[in-house]
């Protein structure tokens, strides 16, 4: 599988149709966006030609949420082809999906449902995840679920994903608000999780906003991607960026879609970030 080109080591934003023209004008250095590419799998039309006139001046990512990696099932043909069209004609820098399932008994579930971790599963995402990158001739990188439940497993996550990427060859793509919604949930150590992913698999990195349940409220977080990115999720950035180095963060926002310079506001503090580290990195060479 040949090497994938390379996002900017800059923050992007995830693109939202109420945002496209504010999007096509901004003369920000380093912005990138990310998109759904399932929203873009139609014959014609504006979506594709407001797509087509960003990409011809920004980096651009294609994340994945119809694949079910995970699942028993064989992969959508249609959704195989349609994906692999969008790739060839728009040629984005990055590819990545979720490690997760959201399919079973030909029945589609509006979610990503994580695996249970044992060596089974391991062997299966791993054979899946190389079959799904051959289908579309791209290495792609898979993020890790939100978890809301604990569950038996026979392995720790991180080292569940890690082992997946080793063997599937993909890269991992760290969503640091799932990871700090799981540890709220289950328990575990979110500063650990991170210590235990290798900087050299980490392709790219989401952070979003999470909700309280209206029952329980900060004791049980939903990934919500509705709210502001919270204080503890920035502060899991800076300490995963200062353990990875500079990495391409994505600002993720998929509800209650604000104004595209609140978004921007939340970009700039994530350069902020990456920049400090870019710095580290040239003082240290």
């Amino acid at each position: 599988m040949p090497p994938s080109p390379s996002l900017p080591l800059h923050a992007g934003l995830g693109l939202k149709p109420e945002h496209y023209r504010a999007a096509l004008e901004t003369e920000c250095d380093g912005l990138w966006f990310e998109v759904h590419p399932e929203n873009y799998m139609v014959d014609g039309g504006p979506r594709l030609a407001w797509l087509e006139a960003l990409r011809a001046s920004r980096a651009l990512s294609f994340h994945g949420v119809g694949a079910s990696l995970g699942g028993l099932e064989p992969f959508n043909p249609d959704h195989l082809a349609r994906l692999k069209q969008l790739i060839s004609r728009f040629e984005p820098e990055q590819v990545s999906e979720h490690a997760t399932f959201s399919a079973h008994a030909g029945r589609y579930h509006a979610d990503l449902l994580p695996l249970p971790r044992t060596h089974e599963a391991l062997s299966h995402l791993s054979n899946r995840i190389d079959a799904f990158q051959s289908s579309i001739g791209r290495r792609i990188l898979v993020e890790n679920p939100t978890n809301y439940l604990p569950f038996a497993s026979e392995m720790d996550e991180p080292d569940f994903l890690v082992d997946v990427a080793r063997r599937a060859g993909c890269g991992l793509l760290m969503d640091l608000n799932n990871i700090w919604i799981s540890a709220a949930n289950t328990g575990v150590d979110p500063y650990a999780y991170v210590r235990a992913v290798p900087s050299g698999l980490v392709g790219e990195i989401h952070i979003a906003g999470h909700s309280p349940d209206h029952l329980l409220g900060d004791k049980f977080l939903i990934d919500s991607h509705g709210e502001p990115i919270s204080g503890g999720v920035w502060h899991l950035l800076s300490a995963a960026l200062e353990l990875w180095g500079p990495k391409p963060v994505l600002i993720e926002r998929d509800a209650n879609i604000p104004p595209f310079e609140d978004l921007m506001s939340e970009r700039s503090r994530a350069e902020t970030l990456i920049l400090q580290q870019k710095q580290q990195v040239h003082d240290a060479a």
